[in-house]
């Protein structure tokens, strides 16, 4: 039997879209190109041919858009974190900000001037605190770095990260000499690297061998004073089973207010294996749009929901009579307590209970709050979302992540009592398609 001949087509890019590809046709149907620029005209080799559309790779750039520019990273292309290194800031905000507003207008269909301009990163690149870098050691050739996009085969970066900070690339400079010597490099899958805004940083070995005793102790024995980190642990198995090795179990990120003159400057910290934003400088700016929207007087009642580490009801605390956070994660609600006591706000209480239960408890009290905020995960909170209105707060403030879920939830919250206000897309992961966002919404 004859191979199968190779299906290639040239395709103009007319658009980009959610998922970070580029958008073309090829006779009359969307093809989506990865790693190309409005502009371009491509030859691809189509890989996929669904029923309304086709997916293609780049064999060939026959005509470079005037967008493009050189990535700065040597794996660009091949490792499966960034996909807009090959275009300039400016139009990657500005793509980011159009999708965005598409997606909510088509969801909900509010008029275009409720989506504000984007808040752009001050540092696109550089940015991250935290990395999860993925490990593979064959045959003595070790590779380090992240999977290549829908693959488990790990594209190596022996120079680092491009989009993580500084302090993140020193400590896996030292992880990949540290590695060479580890009694079993081919059990470690995954190092997690976090750190903090003081030189504290806290990483995570990923470890699927049998010899815990003796990795234990060779890691206690290795690592401090070698690799620039302040806690060392060590995680077999499942989430739960994250073992202190040695050092600090915390890191700490600072809030430093620049729109609230009376609000001083906060210090909130989480655990390995706890959840917080991975770029703390936008992080701040959503924390600031949060507060000036909602415009407390001092005498609100504020839940948080999904509220992690107290990273918004803390802030929040300092401006309002109370605050009520529901978290699912044990961890995460023990480090919002630390956090509240050690800023010695006695107005905030955290509960580890699922967002849903918790209120669905609440309203069966029939306490009533002024203004829900709610973070959820990239799945988004619909099912919570449903219950927000037996509480009856006028105001809703939801910080998203994913913008086809907060799309849906929106719509369902405009057909049962409240009106979009506003919604601003914040960038808080330049070099990729992702982005943040907040919406304030008003009862009707």
């Amino acid at each position: 039997m004859g191979s199968r001949s190779v299906r290639e087509e040239l395709v103009g890019i007319d658009t980009m879209t959610f998922g970070g590809a580029g958008l073309g046709r090829v006779d009359g149907k969307v093809c989506f190109v990865p790693f190309t620029a409005v502009g371009d005209l491509v030859r691809v080799k189509i890989v996929a041919e669904k029923k309304s559309y086709l997916e293609g790779v780049i064999l060939e750039i026959v005509k470079p858009s005037l967008q493009r520019i050189s990535p700065p990273c040597p794996v660009f292309g091949d490792c499966g974190g960034c996909c807009w290194q090959h275009l300039p800031y400016d139009i990657q905000v500005k793509t980011k900000e159009d999708i965005f507003a598409e997606i909510l207008m088509r969801a909900t269909r509010i008029e275009r001037g409720k989506v504000l301009p984007i808040l752009s990163a001050p540092t696109p690149y550089g940015y991250r605190s935290r990395m999860q870098f993925k490990v593979k050691y064959v045959a003595g050739t070790l590779s380090m770095g992240f999977f290549r996009k829908g693959t488990h085969q790990v594209i190596d970066i022996p120079c680092g990260c491009a989009i993580a900070n500084d302090q993140v690339n020193r400590i896996f400079q030292q992880l990949r000499l540290l590695m060479l010597a580890f009694p079993e490099p081919g059990k470690i899958p995954q190092i997690d690297v976090a750190t903090g805004d003081a030189g504290d940083a806290v990483v995570l070995f990923h470890y699927n061998g049998e010899k815990y005793k003796e990795v234990t102790a060779w890691l206690r024995q290795e690592v401090p004073g070698k690799i620039p980190v302040t806690g060392v642990f060590l995680q077999r198995g499942k989430k739960l089973s994250i073992n202190k090795i040695w050092g600090d179990e915390q890191v700490t990120y600072l809030i430093f207010p620049s729109l609230f003159p009376e609000f001083s400057e906060m210090a909130l910290s989480f655990r390995c294996g706890g959840f917080s934003q991975v770029n703390y400088q936008q992080n701040t700016v959503l924390i600031e749009t949060a507060l000036r929207w909602a415009e407390l007087k001092g005498t609100e009642r504020v839940l948080d929901l999904f509220c992690g580490n107290g990273n918004f009801s803390l802030p929040f605390a300092r401006y309002c009579a109370e605050v009520v956070g529901y978290e699912n994660s044990a961890l995460s609600i023990e480090d919002a307590v630390a956090n509240s006591r050690r800023a010695n706000l006695g107005n905030s209480s955290f509960f580890c209970k699922d967002s849903s239960t918790g209120l669905r408890e609440l309203a069966q009290r029939g306490d009533v709050f002024d203004v829900v905020l709610l973070d959820p995960p990239r799945a988004g909170a619909i099912d919570a979302v449903k219950l927000i209105p037996q509480v009856r707060p006028e105001k809703i403030l939801y910080v998203s992540c994913d913008p086809p879920t907060l799309a849906r939830d929106l719509a369902w919250l405009q057909n049962n009592g409240y009106e979009i206000v506003a919604s601003c897309p914040v960038d808080m992961f330049p070099q990729t398609y992702h982005s943040e966002s907040i919406t304030i919404l008003r009862k009707n």
